[in-house]
């Protein structure tokens, strides 16, 4: 190991899929021409299905950052995402009901206005992943995936809990989301805002992946002893790296809000967390945009599936088994080729 440099060798050295850039603007020009193929066919639920999968894409590839790079295996994901969404339904629903949100020590009250809504979307759920990051982050496998697990749902059962706001039942976001004087949220700019928003968040998942930054958390990742002998402090990566994991889900969460103009306890749920945790396994967590295939394929194998059977979550859940046997760099880097080496090595073993 250079004297300078105190990567493993391995990380310094290994090409990482993630450099190229092809593959991401591939994924953005074939998502450009959906409202236009949506219009011809006169299939509005063609483009809401595909808008509800770039958002999910969005978490997914949020949660890769953690899960993917950090190795960090969260399950609290599904509570900043929901905490994103309630954000903006809960200021929507101030400023339409014209309540403060805080009278003591000054009255704060709601707004309808997107340019500020969702960046305090974005901060409270970064405040939030950074609060828990604190905690859990001092503690690793499995008693790290169980405090996720605890926070994810302490927060859920805290909307469940919340009258004023819905409670059990969720809210309904009744004012009319702008920005500044526009509305954003018609069905064909809001799909292209989301993909706009998909792709930076790519781009900046991939130039991540790249940087002094990323590589030292995927040295950690690999070998957290031998990092911390070298004086990285690894807790302070893995903090700022799950920080930067949550805010960019509570961004999925507020644009599934403003999608939905609705918003439920079912965002927060454990499930919800386990859900995106598959679909960047199933994309695969080895390249910036694998989490995006899985997102599409989990969201229309679910459509799909459940259109044929009762008995759908089985089904998904066999192929996802085989995937993880058969394919384990995931669905983004599928080859006859690999596939065939892996069978055989199962096979040997």
């Amino acid at each position: 190991m250079s004297e300078h440099n105190p990567l493993p060798r391995n990380v310094r050295h290994k090409p990482h899929h993630a450099e190229s850039v092809w593959p991401i603007l591939l994924i953005l020009a074939l998502l450009a021409v959906v409202p236009v193929v949506a219009t011809m066919l006169d299939d509005l639920f063609l483009l809401r299905f595909f808008t509800r999968a770039v958002i999910f894409s969005i978490a997914a590839v949020a949660l890769n950052i953690a899960l993917g790079y950090g190795a960090m295996v969260s399950l609290a994901h599904g509570a900043f995402m929901g905490l994103g969404g309630y954000t903006i339904g809960v200021l929507a629903s101030a400023d339409f009901f014209s309540e403060p949100l805080v009278s003591v020590p000054f009255a704060i009250g709601g707004t309808s206005d997107l340019l500020v809504s969702v960046p305090v979307a974005v901060a409270v759920s970064a405040g939030f992943a950074a609060i828990i990051g604190l905690i859990c982050l001092r503690t690793t496998g499995m008693y790290f995936i169980m405090i996720t697990l605890a926070f994810n749902q302490m927060l859920y059962f805290l909307f469940v809990a919340w009258e004023r706001f819905g409670g059990e039942d969720g809210l309904q976001i009744l004012s009319e989301l702008r920005v500044s004087d526009m509305d954003p949220t018609g069905r064909i700019p809001f799909f292209y805002i989301c993909v706009a928003t998909l792709g930076l968040v790519l781009l900046f998942t991939n130039r991540l992946a790249r940087s002094p930054f990323g590589l030292v958390l995927r040295g950690i990742s690999q070998n957290e002893t031998r990092m911390t002998a070298v004086g990285i402090p690894v807790f302070v990566y893995r903090w700022v790296a799950f920080t930067i994991s949550g805010a960019l889900t509570g961004l999925a969460g507020a644009y599934l809000a403003i999608s939905q103009m609705f918003v439920s306890p079912v965002d927060l749920y454990w499930i919800r967390s386990a859900d995106l945790v598959v679909m960047a396994v199933l994309g695969g967590i080895s390249v910036a945009w694998g989490p995006v295939v899985g997102a599409f394929f989990f969201l229309a194998a679910e459509l799909l599936l459940s259109s044929w059977s009762i008995y759908w979550n089985m089904l998904l859940g066999s192929f996802i088994i085989l995937v993880a046997i058969f394919l384990p760099s995931g669905l983004a880097l599928f080859s006859p080729l690999r596939l065939l080496r892996t069978y055989r090595r199962s096979s040997d073993g």
